[in-house]
């Protein structure tokens, strides 16, 4: 038997017992292990009983000190104790706070839906903007020249529309840029971005990120100066440098903005192309950095409506990045569809963290800061009024502007880079391909056509919904200098009455009709300029400063008056 099973019963094994073996007086032999073993538990037991009878004379004292205190307090523990397990309360004694703590879950319930209709919006904004400059841009370009090459035939005083001009200059943008980017090498980039570590890689993401943005502020006003230069009455005072220095500005703008995305996309190319996908991963991560530094601050409903036009711009870019990635993918596998699929997953995990991302940082500054969900019906019907408002008779820019300057989506490099990149990945020879490529840019004006016809009843519907619709006969804004007079000119129009109404159907299709003086545009001030406002605001205020008085102006109220890269609230979002 072994050891372990002597042990068990407390036995010695037979060797052991030989050895130890000791006789007692009677003459009889036994084991001392044995013996001293059942010594010890003897006494073991002895410990035990007398433990647990210390236990309980002490739980009999402590019953007993109780009850003296029970009887000495006149059974007040007593009573204490029925009342915390009997006791009861009523959540109507304070209604507004538990019916407000109600609201703000069904908010971040509905934050999601009406969200996404602003996100869904928004991105076809952004599609109808960006497909202008392949299909509809090109068209007018070509109107323009002939208009141009065919002046002596035409009666006139002016060689080309102000439109016109503004179009011929995008086109010239545009070649001229698509020149330059031939001598960019989108290989030796690609390789010598791929030889950088992953976290010097991260750094450069997220430092292109911010001079993405930094180069959408300033590159905007740069292209708008350039067309007002071009465009400008020529009685005017000459107060600019000339439109040749603003066209080279702007055509320097163009490029370094196209390679700075040309980088952003090399660089979420090797991300998708990496063994372990940690570049990815950590480039998804940052989104969910984008919580943190947004959710914890106060925001008002203009500085919201900035971070919602941003997040359209950026879901916008991100789905023309993975285009591009896609793209040159496929074209290194020989248009496999089989290599299509296996980027699949991850071109669906960049776009599903996006959407998580935005949908949990609106949640939480809307539940934060107090702000409805119908608030992105407000932002929807602003967008859907500047794309009514561009096909009106005072209309004073194109809608593509527009979008730039609301959103801080400018299409040009972004179509730039794209033109560059299809026509480096997709080879056309033979007559079968120049059929093919007819075909495909008939195909690209029918989506644009169809995609404008919708958004404009869409957005005619919006604007009609927020009562937006008076304001679509308002002339542009003058001057800040002429403001005094614009308010005088005002006041007596008002007083003489002939108000002037006129179709909106008719009024969305006609063309822009143009007015030589400009002085005369005044804004008419009436009780419905203060709607989409915010309960916070500042009143204008006049401050003198040594001797000399400088007007400043008070926060926009408007949300029509809010750009991309407006301060509100003492900061862009």
């Amino acid at each position: 038997m072994p050891y372990g099973v002597w042990r068990t019963h407390g036995l010695c094994p037979p060797e052991i017992n030989k050895s130890l073996a000791v006789r007692s007086p009677r003459g009889r032999s036994f084991c001392l292990c044995t013996h001293n073993a059942r010594t010890v538990g003897i006494r073991h037991r002895g410990k035990a009983f007398v433990i647990c009878m210390a236990f309980s004379v002490l739980t009999l004292c402590l019953c007993f000190c109780l009850w003296l205190c029970v009887l000495k307090a006149d059974l007040s523990l007593v009573r204490f104790i029925r009342a915390e397990l009997t006791r009861g309360y009523f959540l109507e004694h304070n209604e507004a706070k538990y019916t407000e703590r109600r609201e703000r879950v069904y908010t971040c319930l509905r934050i999601p839906k009406e969200l996404e209709k602003l996100m869904i919006f928004g991105f076809f904004l952004c599609l109808d903007a960006f497909l202008y400059v392949f299909t509809l841009l090109p068209l007018r370009v070509l109107l323009a020249l002939i208009r141009l090459l065919t002046l002596p035939c035409c009666s006139g005083t002016r060689i080309l529309q102000p439109a016109q001009v503004c179009d011929v200059l995008k086109g010239f943008i545009l070649v001229l840029c698509y020149s330059m980017m031939h001598y960019v090498d989108y290989s030796m980039m690609y390789h010598m971005i791929r030889g950088q570590s992953v976290i010097k890689l991260y750094i450069i993401y997220n430092m292109l990120e911010v001079a993405d943005r930094l180069f959408s502020s300033f590159g905007q006003d740069i292209l708008d100066a350039l067309y007002w230069t071009a465009t400008e009455p020529k009685e005017r005072k000459r107060a600019h440098i000339g439109v040749i220095p603003h066209f080279l500005m702007a055509v320097l703008y163009v490029f370094l903005h196209a390679i700075l995305i040309m980088v952003q996309a090399t660089t979420l190319n090797v991300a998708f192309n990496s063994h372990n996908k940690s570049l990815l991963t950590i480039m998804m991560s940052n989104n969910f950095v984008e919580i943190k530094g947004s959710v914890f601050k106060k925001f008002e409903k203009n500085n919201l409506f900035q971070m919602s036009n941003s997040d359209i711009k950026e879901r916008f870019t991100n789905y023309v990045l993975l285009l591009i990635v896609c793209l040159r993918n496929m074209e290194q596998f020989s248009w496999n569809p089989d290599h299509f699929w296996v980027l699949f997953p991850d071109v669906c995990m960049v776009i599903a963290s996006e959407v998580a991302v935005d949908v949990v940082k609106h949640a939480f500054i809307t539940k934060f800061n107090d702000i409805t969900a119908d608030v992105y019906s407000e932002y929807r019907a602003s967008l859907a009024f500047d794309l009514v408002s561009s096909r009106q008779k005072n209309a004073y820019t194109d809608y593509s502007d527009t979008v730039s300057r609301r959103m801080g989506f400018i299409p040009l490099p972004l179509a730039l880079l794209l033109i560059r990149v299809v026509t480096s990945s997709v080879k056309i020879q033979g007559s079968l391909s120049l059929v093919c490529v007819l075909l495909f840019y008939l195909g690209m004006i029918t989506l644009k056509v169809l995609n404008s016809i919708v958004l404009l009843g869409k957005s005619c519907l919006y604007v009609k919904e927020a009562n937006m619709e008076e304001k679509l006969f308002q002339k542009p804004p003058s001057a800040a200098p002429s403001r005094t007079s614009s308010r005088t000119n005002r006041f007596c129009t008002s007083l003489a009455g002939d108000p002037v109404e006129e179709d909106i159907a008719t009024s969305v299709t006609s063309q822009p009709i143009h007015n030589g003086d400009h002085s005369t545009s005044v804004l008419p001030n009436s009780e419905s300029d203060q709607f989409l406002t915010t309960p916070d605001e500042t009143e204008e205020k006049d401050l003198s400063q040594d001797g000399m008085e400088l007007t400043h102006r008070a926060p926009k109220k408007d949300l029509l008056e809010i750009d991309r890269f407006t301060i509100c609230g003492n900061r862009i979002d």
